[in-house]
C-alpha cells in the first residue's frame, strides 16, 4: 500500500531546509559549471551524496549535464547506511518532499519492479533515514525545473550485493537504462579515509596521505570509465576502497556490459562513461586525519 509523502529529513542539517537559500545555493553550483558539450546528450550520472557544504560543488557538474527536455523518469540508485539488505528495495510512497516542491513516485515503474519478486518495500522509518537517495532530490528538482512536461522519479534502495546479484540488477535495469526518455543517478562517495572509517590505506610513493587516496580514487575511476564490472570487482577487493555506492556503480557497470553484448561479441556499449569533476573535503596529511572524497562523471548516450 503506498502512503502520501516521504519528509525531507536531511533538510536542515545535511542543507537548507529554506526554500530560496536552497534555490540560490544551487543556482550559483550549477552556473559556476560549463557543461562538457561532448557529453552531451547525456543519460546518467555518478554523483556524491554527503552534505551541500561538503559535496554540493561537486554534485553540480553532474547536474549540470542533465537536459529536462529529454527526461521523463529519473531513476535514483542509492546504496542502503543503515539498513541491512541484500537485494534491493522500492518506495512505498507516492511523492518524495524536498523544500523546493514535492517529488512524484512514478507509480506504474515501482509497481514493474515490485512485480519481479527481487524488490524489497522500505518501511518509512528506512525510507527517511536513509540519505543517499534524499540529498539528489534537491538537485533533481532544480535541474528538471526547465522541463514543459510532468516527471517522475523512481527511488531505488541497493543493499550489499554479490557480484551474481549485481549481474543479476544490471540485467533487470538494462531495458531501463536503454530508453532515452530515463536519467540514471548512481548515487555515491569515494574514499572514505581516516581511523574513524576504519580504513588508512596509504601509499608513500604517491606522496602525502591526500595524494596517495587521489591516487587510489583515480585508480577506480578509470576503471569505471573502462565499464567493466569484473575489473572493478578486482580493484574493490585488492584495494577494499571505501567506495559506498560501490554496488549501486556495479549495477551500472553490469547494465552497460549488457547493453554492450547486445551488439555482438567484444562490442562496448554505444556510451561514453566519464568523470568531469573529483574533490576531498579536506587534505589529509597525518594518520590522525580523515576525509571522504566526491566524483562526480556522466554517463553520454548514443544520439538517439
Amino acid at each position: 500500500q503506498t502512503m502520501s509523502k516521504r519528509h525531507a529529513g536531511h533538510a536542515g542539517s545535511w542543507y537548507s531546509d529554506n526554500r530560496d537559500e536552497l534555490d540560490k545555493q544551487l543556482t550559483k553550483w550549477l552556473q559556476a559549471v560549463t557543461p562538457a558539450g561532448e557529453l552531451l546528450p547525456a543519460c546518467g550520472v555518478i554523483a556524491p551524496h554527503a552534505g551541500y557544504s561538503y559535496s554540493g560543488p561537486t554534485a553540480a557538474y553532474a547536474y549540470r549535464h542533465i537536459d529536462p527536455s529529454r527526461v521523463k523518469r529519473v531513476f535514483i540508485l542509492g546504496p542502503s547506511h543503515h539498513y541491512h539488505l541484500t537485494g534491493c528495495a522500492v518506495t512505498r510512497h507516492k511523492a518524495y518532499e524536498t523544500p523546493l516542491g514535492d517529488l512524484e513516485i512514478d507509480a506504474a515503474v515501482t509497481a514493474e519492479l515490485f512485480s519481479t519478486g527481487e524488490f524489497e518495500t522500505m518501511s518509512t522509518e528506512v525510507d527517511e533515514e536513509e540519505h543517499s537517495i534524499e540529498m539528489h532530490l534537491p538537485y533533481v528538482y532544480k535541474a528538471m525545473a526547465a522541463a514543459r512536461h510532468s516527471f517522475t522519479i523512481v527511488p531505488v534502495l541497493v543493499g550489499s550485493l554479490t557480484p551474481e546479484k549485481e549481474r543479476f540488477y544490471g540485467q533487470l535495469f538494462a531495458q531501463y537504462l536503454q530508453d532515452p526518455a530515463n536519467f540514471f543517478v548512481i548515487s555515491s562517495d569515494f574514499c572514505h579515509w581516516g581511523e574513524r572509517f576504519r580504513y588508512t590505506y596509504y601509499n608513500p610513493a604517491h606522496g602525502e596521505i591526500h595524494e596517495s587516496i587521489a591516487q587510489l580514487d583515480k585508480k577506480g575511476m578509470d576503471i569505471i570509465e573502462t565499464q567493466n564490472p569484473d575489473t572493478f570487482l578486482q580493484y574493490q577487493q585488492q584495494f577494499q576502497n571505501t567506495i559506498c555506492g560501490r554496488h549501486p556503480i556495479a549495477v551500472l557497470l553490469n547494465s552497460l556490459k549488457v547493453l554492450g553484448l547486445s551488439r555482438g561479441p567484444q562490442k562496448r556499449a554505444p556510451y561514453d562513461l566519464k568523470f568531469v569533476r573529483y574533490a576531498q573535503s579536506s587534505p589529509c596529511k597525518h594518520q590522525n586525519d580523515s576525509s571522504v572524497s566526491y566524483a562526480s562523471a556522466v554517463l553520454r548516450c548514443e544520439d538517439k
